[in-house]
């Protein structure tokens, strides 16, 4: 190749000896609009995705008001909703319904969120609060405070809250080595939940019959007896954990690429993991305290969010509205469509207890990344 012959060599891979577009930038144009189109569409099949879990949701609820025992016209509800007395059907859905459905939807999609978070920020779907002992941080300290200290009500929220962060913040220690590596912090996880689980057994066994009622009331997991002091923690929560979470959802989906490829986009690793650590461990905590712990619900909404609007972006939001379905359903179930009434989280346990034999068999043979 000459020298005088290399600028026109080089400048052909852009334009032509007449200023025209090269075959090259000719070809490039159409694929790079076809892959924007492709963007567009996938964008527009999640929102819509998600719209329709919305719209699933609120049909949901709105049935678990309607139907039970005996049904309630959608007017009726609609008058009760807006405040009117209505004679037979104000303490029907006022009084028993509306919190219990309230309560279903806020507990569901803080387990939700919470467990998403986990899974994604340690890229692994076994890193669930219920799988790695943060649950078991909440449930030993109510049971402790029920039998041995006569605690209920808020006390025993209150108690359930607090140690369940603190739980997270010495699983998040014992498994710092320089990072918090996702499997050391799940086996970390599983080995504190072991250790928690002991706790609660032998606090059973030391329980006389009316604590031991109230501590298996608490841990199965149930939104029976829902009242708005029960409520409003946790209505208060989860707009500011969830908030903050979704303000980290794009750290988030970077970490799952790794911490390397995330410090070199320009994400604070570490700092990003504390905030998300705390905002999920703050949601499970006070869904807990109003709740219970229900199971697998924080396991569960965040695989089958990725199943219903895909992988692609954050299963943050998804996941919420999944959690929320999950629990009115499974409360419906547990009271109306079989034989016998079971809290939601015996219902919930049901379904997700095989799901987690699959997933361990799947990791076993394939890998446990998410």
């Amino acid at each position: 190749m000459t020298a005088g012959s290399s600028p026109s060599t080089a400048g052909s891979s852009f334009t032509a000896a007449d200023g025209s577009a090269s075959p090259t930038a000719t070809l490039a144009r159409p694929l790079a609009e076809d892959l924007s189109a492709s963007r567009r569409r996938r964008v527009s099949r999640r929102a819509a995705l998600i719209a329709l879990l919305v719209v699933l949701l609120c049909l949901v609820f709105a049935l678990t008001l309607m139907l039970g025992q005996s049904f309630v016209p959608p007017g009726d509800v609609w008058r009760v909703l807006l405040g009117d007395d209505v004679p037979g059907v104000s303490f029907t859905v006022g009084r028993l319904r509306l919190p219990r459905a309230v309560l279903s939807v806020l507990a569901g999609c803080s387990f939700g969120f919470g467990g998403a978070a986990y899974q994604t920020l340690l890229r692994n779907p076994l890193a669930s609060p219920d799988i790695i002992g943060i649950s078991y941080g909440a449930s030993a300290a109510a049971v402790v405070g029920i039998v041995f200290f006569s605690l209920g009500g808020a006390a025993v929220s209150t108690v359930a809250i607090g140690v369940s962060l603190g739980v997270a913040l010495l699983i998040y220690l014992l498994s710092y080595r320089g990072g918090a590596s996702g499997t050391r912090l799940i086996l970390v996880g599983i080995g504190v939940a072991a250790l928690l689980e002991s706790v609660i057994a032998y606090s059973l066994s030391e329980a006389g019959e009316w604590n031991m009622q109230e501590a298996m009331r608490w841990l199965a997991g149930s939104v029976n007896g829902a009242s708005w002091g029960r409520i409003m923690p946790v209505l208060y929560a989860l707009p500011v954990f969830g908030a903050v979470l979704l303000s980290r959802s794009r750290d988030l989906e970077a970490l799952r690429m790794g911490d390397d490829a995330a410090a070199a986009l320009g994400v604070r690793v570490a700092p990003t993991r504390v905030t998300v650590l705390i905002a999920a461990t703050g949601l499970v905590a006070f869904a807990t305290a109003a709740a219970g712990p229900i199971s697998f619900v924080a396991f569960l909404a965040g695989p089958l969010a990725a199943r219903i609007v895909g992988r692609n972006g954050s299963l943050l939001l998804p996941a919420a509205l999944v959690g929320a379905l999950l629990v009115l359903v499974a409360d419906y179930c547990g009271q109306f469509l079989l034989p016998s009434r079971y809290p939601v989280g015996v219902i919930t346990g049901a379904l997700g207890a095989p799901y987690l034999i699959y997933l361990i068999v799947r990791s076993n043979r394939g890998g446990g990344t998410w």
